[in-house]
């Protein structure tokens, strides 16, 4: 089964420009993208499949509706063996603690620096 990312983020643009900044790694068949626009969607999509396709999430921490940060703590509780980094447009020192305490992987800021993003995807397909 390939690898599922799943990008978290109520910004339709933002799957454009993950789908363009990972279009080789998709076409090699590396992993696959999946997108969600609300943290809601984001936990129908996990809950679509026992157990869950998707092996790692990347979630926008400032959504309406359901928070990154309390996605992260729902996934955490119901789906303990994926793994969730945070995205933010601020990268301010609280949300970034916040998240790190409730067991987020890796906080990224906006803009998304895609290098980073595919140095911390490398490392998990690696694994």
């Amino acid at each position: 089964m390939n690898m599922k990312f799943l990008i978290v983020d109520d910004e339709r643009d933002v799957e454009i420009l993950f789908r363009q900044k990972l279009r080789r790694e998709v076409r090699e068949g590396m992993f696959e993208l999946e997108f969600a626009f609300s943290g809601n969607e984001a936990l129908e999509i996990l809950r679509n499949h026992y157990p869950p396709e998707v092996m790692y999430i990347f979630s926008d921490i400032n959504m309406p509706g359901m928070t990154g940060l309390e996605l992260l703590d729902k996934v955490k509780a119901e789906f303990p063996d994926i793994q969730v980094s945070m995205i933010s447009a601020y990268g301010d020192k609280e949300n970034h603690d916040k998240a790190m305490n409730s067991g987020a992987k890796e906080f990224f800021t906006k803009p998304v620096d895609f290098d980073t993003i595919k140095a911390e995807i490398h490392q998990i397909l690696s694994r």
